[in-house]
């Protein structure tokens, strides 16, 4: 009997033995798992913050061919010279910006200059103070300062206006009623008009980069993809697809985005720009109108689409002679041009005299002609920039000395 229950009490124990050693086995393969999956997470995410870097320094490589190293500034807080990178990476994107028919512009001293259409009130920047970055809307103006909070003017019909509340944000865009913030953290803020659901970016995540237009938002992420929110009625949310992208500019009916070769791909409306892109190449910065879209080259020119036949022609397209430039931004009847050397060019503000005076329904002929016979400098002075001086070697390094 007793080595009846010995042997008993051996099989038990072996029994439960062999369960220990079970789930000894299973719970290590549970953490196995665990630890896959994480470390699988973490090689994406290294993955990605590898192509985005790549794709930025490509985006360097070729900015760097447009401004000579003798020009670089050097920090008096580091002693370290200017990063190209850091150019290219979008700070001289914010320096200056436009609307419909205003334009703004950063200061070295945290101010904003503003000249054009006032008639929301988009120009009231001048008491603004400690801004590092600029965007102009159709109607409105936003700011970001440098402690991360933003401001705006305009009359805020639809809301686009209330960012007083916001924090931590590096990158601001202006669309035509709405406003979008980015966030530190790689999340985004909208406010303002939201019929087509363009400011439905609370899910978004890893953003690197935003762009406002009339009806969508656009959000460049960090494995250099693209998301939108909003309107896809002409096809400008069709960016899915859409690989290797290092910047991106919408407006109205349209999305543009840059690629890291230097090439540019685009997504919405043919009616109301010329969509043929073929000659931009070795580009690094784009910038998107309402009726043409504008390249920088590496080279220091601009190229631009045409505009269409149907569309009003105010010359904004007119800028194959500008040289020395390091950044555009393209409105809606104007472009403007930041040079090397801190001044500002723009194109005209007059309506060509064409055919299309007889265009029938939208803009009147009779309207068309008193546009053609009187400069529009009477009604929309957004391009009288000539006189601005921007010291943007003084605003990167001080940005780059920020974000230490």
């Amino acid at each position: 009997m007793r080595h009846s229950l010995c042997f008993i009490t051996f099989l038990l124990l072996r029994k439960l033995s062999e369960t220990m050693t079970k789930r000894k086995k299973l719970l290590i393969k549970g953490i196995a798992v665990v630890i896959g999956i994480v470390f699988a997470s973490l090689l994406c995410f290294v993955i990605s913050q590898v192509r985005y870097s790549m794709a930025m320094s490509a985006n360097a490589r070729l900015f760097s061919t447009l401004i000579p190293e003798t020009t670089a500034a050097v920090s008096e807080k580091t002693g370290r010279a200017i990063s190209w990178q850091n150019l290219s990476n979008g700070v001289l994107s914010h320096l200056i910006s436009t609307g419909e028919r205003h334009t703004v512009g950063l200061q070295a001293d945290g101010r904003v200059v503003a000249v054009g259409s006032n008639r929301e009130g988009q120009c009231n920047v001048s008491d603004w103070r400690n801004i590092v970055a600029i965007s102009a809307g159709r109607y409105h103006t936003v700011g970001l300062r440098a402690d991360g909070r933003v401001v705006a003017v305009e009359s805020n019909r639809y809301g686009q206006c209330n960012v007083s509340d916001w924090r931590n944000i590096v990158a601001v865009s202006a669309g035509s009623s709405h406003t979008v913030g980015l966030r530190a953290d790689g999340t985004v803020v909208a406010v303002g008009y939201n019929e087509y659901g363009q400011c439905n970016v609370s899910d978004w995540r890893n953003i690197v980069a935003v762009s406002a237009g009339a009806w969508h938002t656009v959000g460049l992420q960090a494995d250099s993809t693209v998301i939108t929110a909003g309107s896809n009625r002409y096809g400008q949310s069709d960016v899915s697809d859409w690989r290797n992208i290092v910047a991106v500019s919408v407006r109205a009916h349209l999305t543009v985005g840059l690629r890291a070769d230097g090439t540019i791909v685009t997504a919405g409306s043919n009616s109301f720009t010329l969509l043929d892109v073929s000659d931009f190449k070795d580009i690094v910065a784009i910038s998107a109108g309402q009726d043409h879209i504008v390249g920088l080259r590496a080279d220091g020119t601009v190229v631009s689409t045409v505009v269409a036949a149907d569309r009003r022609d105010f010359y904004q397209s007119d800028v194959s002679d500008w040289r020395g430039i390091i950044t555009v931004s393209a409105g809606d009847y104007h472009t403007v041009g930041l040079r090397a050397d801190g001044t500002v060019v723009a194109t005209t503000y007059l309506l060509k005299l064409t055919v299309r005076i007889f265009r029938k329904g939208g803009i009147s002929w009779l309207q068309n002609i008193l546009w053609s016979l009187f400069p529009l400098e009477k009604h929309n002075t957004g391009s009288k920039v000539s006189g601005w001086k921007i010291d943007w070697q003084k605003i990167a390094i001080d940005q780059a000395d920020r974000n230490r």
